[in-house]
């Protein structure tokens, strides 16, 4: 049994290509250079890269955030945003608990997971599957969300 084979053929590990062999340049023939050929020529060292078709990713997106239950705005520019807005309403330096910015971006995600379903609704009975912002202000003026 050849040790050095198994180790190529471990779990994860890519196999790595022989370099290519070129035809020996006899004197009757001529070289062309690989960009003048109708075929391309690919770098053997780089696998091409997967292209899905239009809306493929997106519906893999949705069906990977729908299993978790992870937050999905960033903690630090949200924890900041907070912070700014509470500035307006006051002068003094308002100190924030890490549970209460927490419970405050869980509610502000389930409040903009449900105004974005509910401007699905709005968008696919207008017969469209792309969401446009009078589908959004449709939703918010249906729900009785007042304008900041």
């Amino acid at each position: 049994m050849r040790r050095d084979s198994s180790v190529n053929r471990r779990k994860g590990k890519t196999p790595t290509r022989r370099p290519a062999v070129s035809a020996p340049v006899t004197p009757g023939s001529t070289r062309r250079s690989p960009g003048r050929s109708g075929g391309s020529v690919l770098n053997p060292g780089t696998p091409k890269k997967r292209r899905y078709r239009p809306g493929t990713k997106a519906l893999m997106e949705i069906r990977k955030f729908q299993k978790s239950t992870d937050l999905l705005l960033r903690k630090g520019p949200f924890c900041r945003l907070v912070r700014e807005i509470c500035q307006t309403f006051t002068t003094e330096a308002l100190r924030w608990q890490l549970y209460a910015l927490l419970a405050l971006q869980e509610a502000a995600e389930a409040f903009l997971v449900m105004l974005f379903s509910d401007s699905n609704l709005c968008a696919i009975h207008a017969k469209r599957v792309t969401l446009f912002p009078r589908d959004i202000q449709l939703a918010r003026r249906i729900r009785g969300v007042d304008t900041l």
